[in-house]
């Protein structure tokens, strides 16, 4: 099977490089020639734990090429993946679909014989007929069939998810182009992967779908975490509680700064805007992107309260900008939005991440950028948890301790038991969770009464 990858982004260059893992002869096409380059070095432009060593294994077995040519890689191809950027329009947060129908444009030129030609790209519903009446202009001679099938890839787990996903969507009106999916995605039939095959509208909309409920399921848990507060109740118990039941589950449950990243925040915006140009409005959907990006800024003023009511003049040490760990991606961060919060309101700001720093810097100004955890500390009025990377998980609280001018930590992922450490001697703020038990309660029997 020949495939060609139009596009070394995310999506591109992790589905190119699984492709080749499952024994395809995959090349990934981008416009950059610099990346291009870097990537035939075996320099890896994003961070996305084993993808280097993915890549250099296939790159030695012949399997996975990369050129800026994209028209014998189309000519060849078996199979040709749009997995261009669809980032939001500025105006209307519609995704911005130049660079999926500028492919397109290229597709219709270089097709030889029989291809397939994929979105990858999540779009639009109705993206897909336009790319087929597109091509189907330009080359009316053409032997190609148009198919949809969305990636559902986690950053900072992208190869498992490809390698072992929960399923596969594969939306189009073909039973050619269907086998030919089939044989491409055949080493996963073996694992008895479902696989959903729908129209091409469909598939369009279940990536937008997933992505907008989970959303909605980030959004809805840091809304009880506020209440959880108000009450002292515990929103990791009730989170728990409501993820035990089946019909729930326990995944995105988690209560925090808000989410962000390259999907959710652009994916809500074109579902809002698609459904507003049908006529047929989600209030739900609208509601989770204001309750989301009200999340971010009410997390400096979580900050500052914890700060005495003001951080004029104090420093404030943050570790993790990335809007999850095992990523280097910055887009929509939480992080962005806190430090900018704090900035205004006179803080001057440390900080650290393991991975996107470099990334950091394209967003934000006048920060100081630390190469650890600790060096960030040293004589911070507060310290600031906002990702939740794995080496934050297990600081020395002694020498953190020792460090800061106060012992205040903001802990905006939870990742330390409230208990401990205000035993600890830290003035210790978390978030949907009680710092102890309230004096009227008594326990008798394990239960709180």
């Amino acid at each position: 099977m020949r495939i060609a990858m139009i596009g070394t982004g995310y999506v591109g260059l992790v589905s190119g490089a699984c492709f080749s893992e499952f024994g395809a002869d995959v090349t990934c096409v981008d416009i950059d020639a610099d990346k291009v380059t870097r990537l035939e070095r075996g320099e890896i432009p994003i961070y996305e734990p084993g993808l280097d060593a993915l890549v250099a294994g296939n790159v030695r077995a012949g399997r996975l090429s990369f050129s800026t040519e994209l028209a014998p890689a189309v000519a060849a191809a078996d199979i040709v993946f749009i997995a261009v950027g669809t980032p939001s329009r500025r105006g209307d947060g519609h995704a911005d679909l130049q660079y999926v129908f500028g492919a397109a444009e290229q597709i219709a030129r270089a097709l030889d014989g029989y291809a397939v030609v994929v979105t990858k790209s999540t779009v639009p519903v109705g993206t897909g007929r336009r790319v087929k009446t597109l091509i189907g202009q330009r080359r009316p001679d053409a032997d190609f069939d148009v198919a949809s099938n969305p990636e559902f890839l986690r950053e900072g787990s992208a190869i498992n998810d490809f390698m072992r996903p929960d399923r596969i969507v594969v939306g189009t009106y073909s039973e050619r182009a269907r086998e030919v999916l089939r044989e491409v995605y055949r080493p996963l039939f073996l694992m008895e992967t479902p696989v959903l095959y729908t129209t091409l509208e469909t598939a369009e909309l279940t990536k937008y779908a997933a992505n907008a409920f989970l959303a909605t399921k980030i959004a809805f848990i840091n809304e009880m975490a506020d209440i959880c507060e108000k009450v002292g109740a515990d929103v990791q118990d009730v989170a728990r509680g409501m993820g035990l039941d089946g019909r729930i589950g326990s995944k995105f449950l988690h209560a925090g700064p808000g989410y962000g990243g390259s999907c959710f925040p652009k994916d809500a915006l074109a579902l809002r805007r698609t459904a507003e140009e049908l006529g047929m409005p989600s209030r739900i959907v609208e509601t989770v992107i204001a309750v989301n990006e009200a999340r971010k800024r009410r997390m400096a003023d979580k900050v500052v309260a914890a700060c005495g009511g003001s951080v004029s003049g104090k420093c404030i040490a943050v570790l993790g900008l990335t809007f999850k760990p095992n990523t280097d991606d910055m887009r929509e961060a939480p992080s962005l939005e806190i430090i900018s919060a704090l900035q205004r309101s006179g803080a001057t700001i440390r900080a650290y991440d393991p991975e996107g720093i470099d990334e950091a810097r394209k967003f934000l100004d006048d920060v100081a950028w630390c190469d650890n955890a600790y060096r960030t500390m040293k004589g911070a009025h507060a310290l600031v948890i906002v990702t939740e990377w794995n080496e934050f998980r297990g600081l020395d609280l002694d020498r953190v301790r020792e460090l800061l001018v106060s012992p205040v930590l903001v802990d905006l992922r939870n990742i330390y038991d409230a208990t401990e450490m205000t035993a600890a001697g830290f003035d210790y703020h978390s978030i949907g969770r009680p710092y102890a038990l309230p004096d009227d309660y008594e326990i008798s029997a394990g239960v709180a009464e």
